[in-house]
Order: C-alpha cells, then sequence, then structure tokens
C-alpha cells in the first residue's frame, strides 16, 4: 500500500535505517506491534510507550499516526512490515473484513509472522472469523487471541479496560503479560471465541440498557422532572446501571462523557449497530431468543438512517427527545 506524503514525512528518517531498527527490536522483548491507531487503539499503544515498551505501529490514516509516532513510536508501511519486526502484535480494528485483511491479505500479518508470534486481536467480530483467524496463524507456526474490550474511550486512555480473552491457558497467560499493562482487568473465556461471544453478549445488554435510560430520562423531564435530580434519583435506586451512572445520555448530568460533546467521541453508533447485528447472527445460529436485543438493533439502525452513525451511541437520547412516537 503506497504511503501518503504525510506518512512519509513521520517515516522518512526511520526507514533508512530500518534494517537496524528491525535488528535492535527483535533483540528487545518488550517490543509490541500495534495495528489500528483509532480512538480505542491510539491510546492503548500510547500506554504501552509510557510503559517502557517499544512500539511499531500501523495505521491506514495518517491523523492516526500522528500522536504516537510523535510519542516515539516507530512506524510501518503494512502490517506484514510490523510482522517482520515485532512477535507479539496487537490489533485493534473495527469489524471482521478489516481483521481478515490485517492478518490474511496480501500484506497481512500472516504473511511475514515469526515462528512463535503472539498476535492478540483486540477487535469485536464475529466469534467464528476468530477461529479461522486463529487456525490460519497456527498453519504459521503463530498464536492468535481473541482479546475484546470493555470499558470506552477512557478508560482506553486510562489504561483500565476490561479484557476478555479466548485461548489456550497458556496462550491467555502470555497474553495476560502484555494486556495487564493496559488494562485493568484481564478475563479468561475459554478458548479462541469466546472472548468475542463474551464481548457482544455484554454490547447487547449495554445497547439495551442505553436505550432503557434514554426512555426514561426522556419520559422524566416530559414530566417535569429536573435531569439531574432524576438521574440522582436512579442512580441510588434500583433503576441503577453504567450507562446511568457513567455515562448518561442527557447533556449537562455528567461532566466528561459525549453527551456533553455533542455526542462526538467515544463509542459510535454504527459500530454499536455492528455489534448489534453479530449478537443477532450469534442468536440465530444457537436458537437463543434476544427479543429486546433484536429491537435494540432495529432502533439504532434506524438512528444510523437518521443521520447519527458516527455520533457516539448515547446519542440515541438526543433522537427520541425529538422525537413525538417512535417510527
Amino acid at each position: 500500500m503506497a504511503l501518503s506524503a504525510c506518512r512519509h514525512h513521520f517515516t522518512m528518517n526511520a526507514r533508512t535505517s530500518w534494517k537496524l531498527w528491525k535488528q535492535m527490536l527483535n533483540r528487545n522483548n518488550s517490543t509490541v506491534g500495534f495495528i489500528g491507531l483509532g480512538n480505542m487503539g491510539g491510546p492503548m499503544a500510547l500506554n504501552l510507550l509510557n510503559k517502557n515498551h517499544k512500539v511499531i505501529a500501523y495505521d491506514v490514516m495518517d491523523a492516526a499516526i500522528k500522536p504516537v509516532a510523535s510519542a516515539g513510536a516507530q512506524i510501518a508501511g503494512s502490517p506484514a512490515e510490523v510482522a517482520e519486526t515485532a512477535n507479539q502484535i496487537i490489533t485493534m480494528l473495527p469489524n471482521s473484513s478489516h481483521v481478515q485483511e490485517a492478518y490474511c491479505g496480501k500484506e497481512g500479518i500472516l504473511q511475514s509472522a515469526q515462528k512463535n508470534s503472539l498476535l492478540i486481536d483486540c477487535s469485536t467480530i464475529d466469534p467464528v472469523v476468530s477461529k479461522n483467524v486463529a487456525n490460519s496463524a497456527k498453519e504459521k507456526f503463530a498464536t492468535y487471541v481473541d482479546a475484546p474490550v470493555s470499558g470506552g474511550v477512557g478508560a482506553a486512555k486510562g489504561a483500565t479496560l476490561t479484557f476478555m480473552v479466548g485461548g489456550e491457558k497458556e496462550e491467555f497467560e502470555r497474553a495476560k503479560e502484555i494486556l495487564q499493562h493496559i488494562g485493568k482487568n484481564v478475563v479468561h473465556c475459554g478458548e479462541v471465541g469466546t472472548g468475542n461471544a463474551a464481548k457482544i453478549c455484554n454490547n447487547m445488554l449495554l445497547a439495551i440498557s442505553m436505550i432503557g435510560v434514554s426512555e426514561a430520562m426522556n419520559l422524566g423531564v416530559r414530566l417535569g422532572l429536573d435531569t439531574k435530580v432524576l438521574a440522582g434519583i436512579i442512580n441510588t435506586s434500583s433503576g441503577r446501571c453504567w450507562s446511568s451512572d457513567t455515562y448518561n445520555p442527557v447533556p449537562g448530568v455528567i461532566a466528561g462523557v459525549p453527551s456533553n460533546n455533542n455526542y462526538q467521541g467515544g463509542f459510535g453508533t454504527a459500530l454499536m449497530t455492528k455489534d448489534l447485528g453479530l449478537a443477532q447472527q450469534a442468536a440465530s445460529d444457537t436458537k437463543s431468543v434476544t427479543s429486546l436485543g433484536s429491537s435494540a438493533l432495529q432502533i439504532y439502525r434506524l438512528l444510523c438512517e437518521k443521520g447519527y452513525a458516527e455520533k457516539d451511541f448515547s446519542s440515541i437520547f438526543d433522537y427520541i427527545s425529538k422525537t413525538v412516537e417512535m417510527k
């Protein structure tokens, strides 16, 4: 993949001594490759740098590269180039197709993965895709684990993420050695794929609870209640949940959350819709009843159609509050 002029600016000096860099980094077990430097991946990579890891990074977006390059990361030109240098690699990508391309594409990780490499995918994707990539990695004598995260951008910045890891026990212990530097809780869920299984269950519940909080808060407003008073009651009563007491969707209730920034940043509505789609596919495959999950998917699809796709998923309150009746 051709590099833009901006990316070339960041990597030109490093490329003149690329072989020397590879030799130095390969001798250092603290080197971690990082692919995907977006809202979540960028802060995670920065935390690795802050914990004295050497980082060799890649992203398709120049703007995402700048912060980690400025912090001292070496920038590669492709996932394959990352794998040439690092035998510990973390990926944080939007969806299943991006993961498949990053690992199995023409310039993917598995084109040049070193023997016994540890490949940690923190993306939220179809568990079946995780298993398929793991099998492809095994053919290259590399280890792949799925380790999706929970906690949002704030936890990514504060290194307090929860990781749900799917892989054999020994593989989990290897991954934990790295992940504990960028997260607070690292949980072994079972074999490969179970990490993503746990994540899509969690996000289905999160979407349902966010819709519930938004509907309750909107009803309270229309009944004449002060939003902070109502939120305070909910947060000390049986309705309390993360969507209310930590990430409230109503502007002015909690400082520092997306609802106070016109729903910018955080976890995008389009990504939540993707995760709900994964949950419903899994529900279909396992013949599981998920009536509220199905309804949540339809609501978030509607939200995307109404122009909220790039806004935080808590923007459901903004839509509900401006709507007389949900269609």
